[in-house]
């Protein structure tokens, strides 16, 4: 599948108005709002990894979930930590909240009745959580808004998914690694330069460190902008990862 091939009859923005209305009327009620990030990943891939893995994980999660459409996604996201390297561009956080609610906002108008947020970039992942509430304050009810958070098991999720095709679990790091190498394999092959895969930060990031990198910057704990290792990444891995997230966010939403 590539970056084209994205069941476009769930886009939102590739649909009439009148397109929207009927859908609105056969039951399709619930939106997803992908989110991503333009930044840097690595000297191996492209900036806009992040984006390109929330739209594909989006058709999914909408196809899933059933009568659901997809909203334009937020490219850019909160990626401060990152502006240490080129071309990197970030939303302040009020910047990013105020864009999910205006989404929220213009949707919940239409008559859409859940609104789910995501983001295929973790450093959305703490904007995401706090801001929840004031959308959810900001549409009448019975409207729900729901946004996926759980840092945690995402990266448990993309370690077992790596294993099981038979990939080094040890390899996932989170940033430009096994995964989302892998993933951008198979969603914008011609973007991952494999002549300049390396290794960055190794194992999990001690709280120390996290807080380290909020503070300074990724710079301060990997010098080439990777948490993980992109060697050994295949097209197949980045089939189970792209599965993997998918199902573990319709099992989310749907409960």
């Amino acid at each position: 599948m590539t970056t084209t091939e994205y069941n476009d009859e769930l886009r939102l923005e590739l649909m009439t108005f009148e397109d929207v209305s009927a859908a609105l009327k056969r039951g399709f009620d619930t939106v997803v709002v992908p989110c991503g990030a333009v930044e840097q990943h690595g000297p191996h891939l492209p900036l806009c990894m992040d984006a390109d893995h929330a739209e594909a994980l989006a058709a999914l999660v909408a196809r899933r979930l059933g009568r659901t459409l997809v909203a334009p996604t937020v490219r850019v996201g909160c990626s401060s930590h990152h502006l240490a390297f080129a071309g990197t561009i970030s939303f302040r956080p009020e910047t990013f909240e105020a864009i999910c609610r205006d989404y929220c906002t213009s949707l919940a108008r239409h008559g859409f009745s859940r609104i789910i947020l995501f983001s295929g970039h973790i450093g959305n992942f703490p904007i995401l959580r706090e801001i929840l509430p004031r959308l959810r304050s900001c549409v009448a009810q019975p409207i729900r808004i729901d946004a996926f958070v759980d840092s945690e098991s995402w990266l448990d999720r993309w370690r077992k998914a790596v294993e099981i095709s038979g990939g080094d679990p040890a390899a996932v790091g989170g940033h430009a690694d096994i995964a989302e190498t892998s993933l951008m394999m198979k969603l914008r092959p011609d973007s991952v330069r494999a002549d300049r895969f390396e290794p960055g930060n190794l194992g999990l990031l001690s709280q120390e460190q996290l807080k380290l990198m909020w503070k300074d910057g990724i710079s301060s704990i990997t010098k080439n902008g990777i948490l993980g290792d992109p060697r050994g990444s295949t097209v197949q891995i980045g089939d189970s990862c792209l599965e993997a997230i998918a199902d573990l966010l319709v099992g989310s939403f749907k409960s």
